[in-house]
């Protein structure tokens, strides 16, 4: 009964407003608690990605924030948080010290699913915690797309210093960039992260042409194109990624186990209307839920 909770308030209450099938829905229900998302009737993987011994009862928080253009009524924000233990370890020599991470994966995306396949339109917005800020001399990827090989990210949304690339002239930006195996890596949009406004996100993944084409807006405002749908190698599949993977500075040729991260930080990004659709017959990018 609590999974059928967590889908049914936001499919139904959306039903009438949205014209493409939804491939997977990982709005939060606002009776939800931290406590829910340590147990499987969660949306989202209650293991991953994790510090080592940590709980996501202990990393997230509800904060009292507007709703987001996607979110519907009776969903609700989330915020990610990172803090020194933010330290996952997929094995014990695999300990990954040069990362701090805490990343939501939803569970209905296992790597081969239908969510990396066709056409699909992922929808999510995020904002900044003035409590909980992030340092911008740092790389961090608020979201991703990982193979499932592990062998790269076909697309994501950065914010600092990006390490490798281009990087915009502020580093207190979003930037939405294609493969990071590509040479160079592209830069497909950024933006300012302006404080105290919902960061609306419309990304088109053609994973047949290979495509990917991003629409953007603040606050309530409905989405609009700012990029042309540019080649961008989406081939691998994978799992979608929503929350903070903070970089070092430094580290050589092997960043998730060296370089430098500063100590007792406590950071955080706020994320509403994470949901993906089958856009395979209509762009779903404008509608506002």
């Amino acid at each position: 009964m609590a999974r059928l909770f967590y889908l049914s308030s936001a499919l139904l209450s959306l039903a009438a407003a949205q014209k493409c099938p939804i491939q997977f829905d990982g709005r939060v229900p606002a009776a939800a608690t931290p406590e829910s998302f340590d147990a499987n009737s969660s949306p989202y993987n209650p293991g991953y990605v994790l510090g080592q011994n940590l709980k996501w009862s202990s990393v997230l928080q509800f904060p009292s924030v507007n709703s987001s253009l996607f979110d519907a009524s009776g969903t609700k924000a989330v915020e990610v948080t990172i803090d020194d233990k933010s330290i996952f370890a997929p094995s014990a020599d695999n300990v990954q010290k040069g990362f701090r991470r805490a990343e939501l994966l939803p569970t209905s995306v296992t790597g081969t699913d239908p969510s990396t396949t066709g056409q699909k339109t992922m929808h999510f917005s995020v904002m900044k915690d003035a409590s909980r800020p992030l340092n911008s001399s740092h790389e961090y990827q608020l979201f991703f797309l990982e193979s499932n090989d592990y062998s790269t990210n076909q697309v994501t949304l950065k914010y600092g210093t990006i390490l490798g690339g281009a990087k915009p002239s502020d580093a207190d930006t979003l930037t939405v960039t294609g493969n990071v195996n590509s040479s160079p890596v592209q830069n497909i949009f950024s933006i300012k992260f302006t404080p105290g406004v919902w960061h609306n996100f419309g990304l088109a993944l053609n994973f047949n042409s290979r495509t990917t084409q991003v629409y953007y807006s603040t606050g309530n405002n409905p989405l609009a194109s700012v990029s042309k749908a540019v080649s961008n190698n989406l081939s691998g599949q994978g799992q979608y990624h929503f929350g903070l993977l903070k970089k070092p500075i430094g580290g050589g040729s092997d960043i998730t186990r060296n370089g430098y991260q500063p100590s007792n930080i406590n950071e955080g990004v706020i994320f509403g209307g994470i949901f993906e659709e089958d856009s395979s017959q209509n762009a779903c990018t404008s509608l506002k839920p």
